[in-house]
This record gives C-alpha cells, structure tokens and sequence, in this order.
C-alpha cells in the first residue's frame, strides 16, 4: 500500500484585442541550433510511474507559505549557453523557420519574433516585435507542473540549489499563450484541464516530470490523471 504521504488576477494587458497583439512576421531567419524538446512518454510508461508515486493530501499539514523567491531567478541560465531560459522555450517551441532572433551579449538567440501554438488551446501566436511588453506578456513561459504546485508536492523541502534547477529546467516548461497561462495558475490536472485532444500528452508530461523529480501527488489528481491517460491512444 502507498503511503499517504491565483487567485485570478486581471490585468489590462490580458483585455488587448488580437489584433493589437498578434502581429505577422515579415522577417525571419534560419533557426540556429534548438535545445532538446520535452520528453514524451508512452502511455504505458506514463500509467506505471503515476502508480508509483508518492501519495500525500491535497494540502499537506506543516507545509510553509509559497513564495515565488523560494524558487530563485526567473529563466536564469542554468545550462550556461549564454541565453536566459525564456529565449532558449521560445526559440525550441517557434513554429520552425518562423523566428528572428539577435545576438545579444553572449546569446546568440535572444528571441525577437516568431509564431506558436499554444499547446493548450492550439491558438496560433505571432508576434512581430517581442520587445514590445504587451507582446512579450502575451506569451508566456508555462510551468507544466507549476511552482506552487511543486511546492506543496515536495518541494518546500528542497533546497534553494534544487529549487532553482526545478524553476529553470527545460523539460518543465513550455511556450504558452499568456492568457491560457494566467487562466491555469498554479492549478493542478484536477482543477486545470487543457483542450480534449492534448490531454493524453499534458498527463504524460505531467507525472514524467512528478516521477523525475520525485513529487507527490493527491488523490483528485491522480484520478484526473488517470482519467486523462485514457483518452491516449494504445502504446
């Protein structure tokens, strides 16, 4: 037997209307080299590391606040390639072929423009100018596990050197709309669910990142889980 072990926030820039934010791309250049996706997970894999992952309440007793700094520098660069890890997300997740980047500093990527699909809502985003901060806010840098989520499910625990890895780790993030983003929070799969058809590939992704950092899970969301994991096709 295993052991039982955001507010909404409403800001002007999440009311622009598409066609202020969402802009074509007339300029664009040859990719340079992109850092790994996220890893998949077959289905099967996915249903045995969920089962065998730590199982505690939904909100554990003697858990600290959350806060934010807990987990260090924001996109700090963590693989030392010179570009911060917001620029080395938006430059993986771009549609290929369709991004201009610069060189700035010691990055050679820092992400000007481009398109993408959120993964969540499969809304297609261009851009034209990143710089611009309503552009930049209308694209985000998802936790696929959230932080205040991993807080709760083991992290407080950690220290900050972990934490910060965590925070920063490639295969945690991804490229998202800033709405869909905003409207998920810190919400786990029984309280956030994405559109039907990515379901499968959120669940799996979800407990390979739980099972590869060692995370618990609650009940609802192991349930919400599981019953994600069905809509996956057979291995």
């Amino acid at each position: 037997m295993r052991r039982r072990s955001v507010g909404l926030v409403v800001v002007a820039l999440l009311a622009l209307t598409a066609c202020e934010l969402f802009e074509s791309v007339d300029v664009i250049t040859e990719q340079p080299d992109v850092v790994a996706p996220v890893p998949s997970l077959a289905p099967s894999d996915a249903r045995a590391q969920l089962d065998g992952l730590r199982v505690t309440d939904r909100r554990p007793a003697g858990v600290p606040t959350y806060a934010r700094d807990a987990f260090g520098s924001a996109w700090k660069d963590v693989d030392r390639n010179g570009c911060n890890q917001r620029d080395d997300v938006l430059l993986r997740d771009a549609v290929p072929g369709t991004t201009r980047v610069q060189v700035q500093h010691s990055c050679p990527h820092d992400v000007l423009a481009g398109t993408w699909v959120d993964p969540y809502t499969s809304r297609h985003l261009t851009f034209d100018d990143l710089k611009d901060p309503r552009q930049a806010q209308a694209i985000q840098i998802d936790h696929v596990v959230p932080l205040a989520e991993a807080w709760v499910s083991g992290a407080h625990a950690w220290p900050d050197e972990r934490r910060e890895q965590f925070a920063n780790d490639l295969t945690v993030l991804l490229a998202s709309d800033g709405p869909t983003n905003a409207s998920k929070g810190s919400g786990d799969p029984a309280a956030w669910k994405p559109r039907k058809a990515f379901q499968c590939t959120y669940a799996t992704h979800w407990i390979d990142v739980k099972h590869r950092w060692g995370l618990a899970v609650d009940i609802s969301e192991a349930t919400a889980l599981t019953e994600m994991l069905q809509r996956c096709p057979p291995d």
